[in-house]
């Protein structure tokens, strides 16, 4: 496997302030799915509801550390990451005390910039991709993801009003930008919950592919009950069912990123 540039990551957030549109399903899988093919995959879990590191097998009691602590911290400390069972992936996990982060960093100095400082004064050459799982808003988490990422992930799900919201996302993008991170870039948005025999689906894929162009990936991921099933096992659903749908969808979407990288590179 080559190694990343110089040492550094790609660092990527996964983000959308809407709920319930498969950012954290997309997050483990597609770092699974990088994993999968010998890259060492760093997940740091930015949502309080913590449903990333849950479905990684870490429970709220065996959190010593937490993204909190790199947020206030000063740089990645190996104590503050953890093993998990899928070879090649690591976890920073999360915890319900970020839902106060809004609150608690209020006057913290650059407090959007905390992240990115710390990551900045890390050694991170361990890693090939680093990829935030942002909470469901676009709040001190989510623009710390978005100022300390290289690129970003849209997960949008292939139903009714799926567009809307999508412009104030892109908006922000443009904030993030001007705040210190011209080099911002949207990696692409993936449709997820398709199902193909549904016209409802077929209109969003149809729009989103108008609207967006290229931005859009080829690969759409399926609505499955394997994807569904997996985080209740505490593990991808490339580990729970290799030979699922949704798993051979993740694996086409992580190989389509890295012929895009490749392409651009």
């Amino acid at each position: 496997m080559s190694s990343v540039q110089q040492g550094k990551p790609k660092i990527i957030a996964i983000a959308n302030q809407k709920g319930g549109v498969g950012k954290t399903t997309t997050t483990l899988n597609l770092a699974a799915a990088f994993a999968e093919v010998g890259h060492r995959v760093l997940i740091m879990d930015l949502d309080p509801q913590g449903n990333a590191s849950t479905g990684l097998g870490s429970g709220a009691d065996g959190r010593e550390f937490t993204t909190y602590d790199v947020l206030v911290g000063e740089i990645l400390e190996d104590r503050f990451v953890i093993k998990t069972d899928v070879e090649n992936l690591f976890l920073v996990p999360s915890t319900t005390d970020l839902s106060s982060a809004d609150i608690e960093l209020a006057n913290t100095k650059n407090r959007s910039h905390l992240l990115r400082t710390v990551l900045t004064n890390s050694d991170l050459s361990q890693y090939d991709y680093i990829l935030f799982d942002c909470p469901p808003s676009l709040n001190v988490l989510t623009v710390n993801a978005l100022i300390a990422a290289d690129a970003l992930i849209i997960p949008l799900q292939s139903e009714f009003f799926a567009l809307e919201g999508l412009s104030q996302l892109l908006m922000s993008v443009r904030e993030v930008r001007s705040l210190g991170n011209p080099g911002l870039r949207i990696e692409g948005v993936v449709l997820t919950m398709f199902d193909g025999r549904n016209r409802l689906s077929l209109q969003v894929e149809e729009d989103a592919r108008e609207n967006l162009g290229e931005l859009v990936f080829k690969t759409v991921i399926p609505r499955n009950v394997r994807i569904s099933e997996a985080p209740s096992f505490s593990m991808p659903v490339l580990s729970y069912d290799s030979r699922s749908k949704g798993a051979k969808a993740y694996r086409a979407l992580a190989q389509e990123i890295l012929a895009r990288r490749t392409q651009s590179s």
